[in-house]
């Protein structure tokens, strides 16, 4: 009998769409999908969606079948209203990331796939937060996680992630790149089966600098960096400056981008497949995927909201765990 596997899926900012996305997706999959939520809030949203759903309590005891979801209920502290944010019910968020996090590292869950948040409302709550992947970083005692979007044809991975503007250029540090280039490598070996990754690296500056005259980091940073992992086997490709990098011709050979920070990556990559992307977090010991949307407060409840990124977050999770593709 072959062993299936589980997947949890938490539901996010419960005034936003997860929920929504969640009673929406598609779980005919060959694993079983714990939901994680609040079942009040649940059977009010597919109500409102007139959907018709059972969903069964999570039996961690009971065997996993292939296509069945069910509801691991998460205490919700206040009624929540769809679009209407309560910083109140931000730690009930952050409970859904705690159990997830802490099923997949004890091997009760083989991946988590997460719905949207909503940052501002966790950190009204006094949260210092700053996003699923340093939190769930956190909680894995992972010092560099690495955020990658994938879409077809494209896959960006950052070296920073969700720092103001002003404060990118001191974070882009040897020691930082070196890290993240070598995750990014690695994983792209390990999780998408690519033997010898082809990695373009975008400049910081515009023009990448154009030879120290827009700025220094190529020069003193990046390129020194860049020779020495080629001369340990790494196909590197840059620093490219990023307004000509993204173009057809470089990335038809490409099987990964690394930005430096991102907006100068992630907007290419959503032009080219909003609700078609997926979030990947790189160097944890856990699987996680994620939409590559936020909460969408305004389509909550309204029977719009598109599970077509939820969809592809739960498909690539499966197809990158090892478990099922060792």
């Amino acid at each position: 009998m072959t062993h299936v596997h589980r997947i949890a899926l938490t539901s996010g900012e419960p005034a936003g769409i997860g929920p929504d996305l969640c009673l929406l997706a598609n779980h005919d999959h060959p694993v079983e999908t714990v939901i994680l939520g609040n079942r009040k809030l649940f059977q009010q949203r597919a109500t409102q969606l007139g959907i018709n759903i059972d969903l069964t309590d999570y039996d961690p005891e009971q065997a996993p079948r292939a296509g069945h979801h069910c509801l691991l209920d998460i205490p919700m502290p206040h009624d929540c209203s769809a679009g209407s944010l309560n910083a109140e019910n931000a730690h009930y968020v952050l409970k859904m990331l705690e159990r997830a996090t802490q099923g997949c590292l004890n091997n009760e869950f083989s991946a988590m796939v997460t719905a949207p948040i909503h940052k501002g409302n966790i950190n009204n709550a006094g949260v210092n937060f700053t996003g699923h992947t340093e939190f769930l970083a956190d909680l894995c005692k992972i010092k560099t996680p690495v955020m990658m979007l994938a879409t077809e044809g494209l896959r960006v991975a950052l070296a920073t992630t969700h720092l103001p503007l002003h404060k990118v250029a001191e974070n882009i540090t040897h020691d930082k790149l070196d890290l993240i280039l070598n995750i990014l490598h690695q994983d792209l070996i390990s999780k998408f089966k690519i033997a010898n990754p082809r990695i373009l690296v975008c400049g910081l500056n515009p023009h990448a600098g154009e030879d120290g005259h827009l700025g220094n980091e190529e020069i003193n940073i990046i390129i020194p960096l860049l020779e020495k992992l080629r001369q340990q086997g790494m196909n590197l490709i840059g620093p490219l400056p990023a307004d000509t990098l993204f173009t057809p011709s470089n990335l038809s050979n490409a099987d990964a981008v690394l930005a430096m920070y991102h907006d100068q990556g992630l907007p290419v990559l959503k032009h080219m497949g909003f609700g078609r992307a997926v979030n990947i977090t790189l160097g944890l010991p856990i699987i996680r995927t994620s939409v590559d949307h936020g909460t969408a407060l305004e389509l909550a409840g309204t029977g719009k909201a598109d599970s077509g990124s939820l969809d592809v977050a739960i498909s690539t999770a499966i197809a990158i765990m090892p478990e099922l593709n060792s």
